[in-house]
């Protein structure tokens, strides 16, 4: 059985705010590996955005990405694991979504979920022009697309101004209560709020559990880091959890709370969990 299993969170937990990585940070991670603990970053991010990321070099083995509707090894880039919504799924939920006044985006399968099709139906939502405009090599507008142009998917994505996120939540919830729906910061303006649709077997946690067991590691033996309301279930699931400081206040009240992602919070929770 292996030593352990370490999880933390990219963007806002790693990541800093400048886009950069610390080598306090990154030392800490090396130090994980001379302990024969494995190591993983579970990302909203998809595969390619990781990639072009500073984490594409990271020091850990694994990269769990998009929520947990993927997993690969680090060094030889071996999918390992995806999990993706139906053709039926996709149908039911296209079905409301169409119906309804969110922006949103559908995104291809994993591992090529860079790639999604699209429908702005509001004319003021700029965090949503911000992605559009980023990705738009890959995007296409929904209607551009017949009706049985879809098959499976990785994900659904809808960005809702910050002021309207609870009822968005409920509405959606209630529509498609099948799905996995979890919603998270908008990682562009920062005030935004992402409402992410996957497959019910699709979370952070619920890839760390199968990647544990795939390496034969207790539950007790692991230990998350992260930020934002996405981490929330990977957090609930480790046995050991931290939240950085620019974590939401609510977030801070549930977890133990280390330095900010801009001041080694990632290597302040290491050096808590091996000290214990």
């Amino acid at each position: 059985m292996n030593n352990g299993l370490f999880i933390t969170d990219f963007d806002g937990t790693l990541l800093r705010s400048d886009g950069t990585l610390a080598q306090r940070d990154l030392d800490a991670l090396e130090d994980l590996n001379r302990c024969g603990i494995k190591t993983a970053v579970a990302t909203g991010r998809s595969l390619y955005s990781f990639r072009g990321s500073p984490g594409v070099d990271l020091p850990v083995d694994y990269i769990i990405f998009t929520t947990g509707a993927g997993a690969i090894t680090q060094t030889e880039g071996k999918l390992l694991y995806s999990c993706n919504l139906s053709t039926e799924m996709v149908a039911r939920a296209l079905i409301f979504f169409k119906q309804s006044a969110f922006d949103f985006m559908l995104h291809y399968p994993v591992p090529e979920n860079h790639h999604f099709f699209y429908r702005q139906a509001s004319g003021n939502n700029a965090d949503f022009k911000t992605r559009l405009d980023r990705y738009r090599q890959f995007g296409k507008p929904l209607n551009s697309v017949s009706a049985d142009g879809f098959r499976e998917a990785s994900q659904f994505l809808a960005v809702v101004p910050e002021t309207e996120t609870d009822d968005a939540l409920a509405m959606v919830r209630s529509a498609l209560p099948e799905l996995s729906v979890i919603h998270t910061t908008s990682p562009l303006d920062h005030r935004s709020t992402w409402i992410e649709l996957f497959h019910p077997d699709v979370s952070k946690s619920s890839t760390a559990a199968w990647l544990a067991a795939e390496l034969d590691i207790n539950q007790t033996k692991t230990m998350a880091v992260g930020n934002d309301y996405n981490d929330i279930d990977l957090l609930e699931w480790a046995a050991k959890s931290f939240v950085v400081e620019n974590a939401p206040q609510d977030l801070k009240a549930r977890f133990q709370t280390v330095a900010s992602n801009n001041d080694g919070g990632v290597a302040d929770a290491i050096a808590q969990w091996i000290k214990k």
